[in-house]
């Protein structure tokens, strides 16, 4: 499906001319509590508050997650939302055309009747407007929260307290015609709980602190193997070339983690597979064996290794380690997590 070129509603220029006059009109009377797609904020900073009341107290979570959101967010309502922070009626108009601009579904214009246009600049405001109602009902009723987009975490003491939260947000949501996910909503220990890619765990001594979540890591070690597989034919400088390209990246999203060692292991998890690459591209005994000798390994060392050619994954531990250091990896630009 794609959502048709209406020059007049849909262009990017005009959503995002709409977008600049109305961010700075609108953003400043959203709750503190809302980090998603605003101006000096970011899922950082929703992240730490998080950190915050789970170190005050605040054990547990109630994680919602509401079903099909952008796709299902309510025109009538929203448009009556937005009337209430914008009296020019020409702008209005405009905003309605937006939302309710076509959609071609293999060769057929279907009208559009909820949810906002997928990726348009208008709809991260748009969403924010709407939920701002919950946000403010969480803060009359004294409760603390951190909303990022449509992902809402209500922290509370128990799991009874947890319960009545969540069942007052249920009848929120429906007052806005949104639908809470029920098998992705819980009442539940922070603890191993992801939110915003993080997770949250408590030392000994009880201090609370961050963590990559689980789903998180898995998801880079993925992307790792696919990056560094043996049977790509690529070598080494092609595969730094693309680590470059994607670990800075990630390691400056989730350097807010508070777990060095986790990071070590993976710096080390990546240089063995770069060595088992480099083995298998070597390929055969003779080879390896020049190869490794020209790196500082001794006769009786290369033979060894050589010997035994399809072992790669053994191969790449114990002496490779010294022949291929992290300065051999330095130098072909591998990028460090840790």
């Amino acid at each position: 499906m794609r959502e048709l070129g209406i020059p007049t509603v849909t262009d990017r220029l005009v959503q995002q001319a709409l977008l600049q006059v109305l961010q700075p009109l609108i953003d400043p009377t959203f709750s503190e509590s809302s980090y998603g797609f605003r101006p000096g904020r970011r899922a950082h900073g929703a992240v730490l508050q998080a950190q915050r009341y789970v170190q005050e107290g605040s054990r547990v979570v109630v994680d919602v997650d509401l079903e099909k959101f952008f796709d299902r967010v309510n025109h009538d309502v929203l448009m009556d939302r937005l009337a209430k922070r914008i009296d020019d009626k020409a702008v209005l108009r405009l905003i309605r055309r937006y939302l309710e601009a076509g959609i071609m579904d293999n060769g057929v214009v279907m009208e559009r009747y909820e949810g906002t246009p997928q990726g348009g600049p208008l709809s991260p405001l748009l969403a924010n407007v709407l939920l701002d109602e919950v946000d403010r009902e969480l803060e009359r009723r004294g409760h603390r929260f951190v909303r990022y987009a449509d992902d809402c975490n209500v922290y509370v003491r128990s799991p009874k307290a947890g319960e009545r939260v969540l069942d007052g947000l249920r009848k929120l949501y429906d007052r806005l015609h949104l639908k809470v996910n029920e098998a992705k909503t819980a009442v539940a220990s922070v603890y191993g709980r992801k939110f915003l890619g993080y997770c949250l765990w408590r030392t000994p001594r009880g201090e609370v602190k961050r963590a990559v979540a689980d789903q998180a890591l898995d998801t880079f070690k993925q992307r790792i193997r696919r990056i560094t597989c043996r049977t790509r034919g690529r070598n080494l400088t092609s595969v730094a070339q693309e680590l470059q390209r994607y670990v800075p990246g990630w390691k400056a999203y989730f350097h807010l983690a508070q777990t060095p060692r986790v990071f070590r292991e993976l710096d080390e998890w990546l240089r063995h597979r770069l060595r088992a690459l480099q083995l298998k591209h070597w390929r055969r005994g003779t080879t390896m064996f020049r190869e490794l000798r020209q790196l500082g390994a001794g006769s009786a060392q290369a033979a060894q290794v050589a010997g035994n050619a399809r072992r790669w994954w053994h191969n790449s531990r114990l002496e490779l380690n010294r022949l291929m250091p992290i300065a051999y990896f330095d130098r072909l630009g591998v990028p460090r997590l840790s």
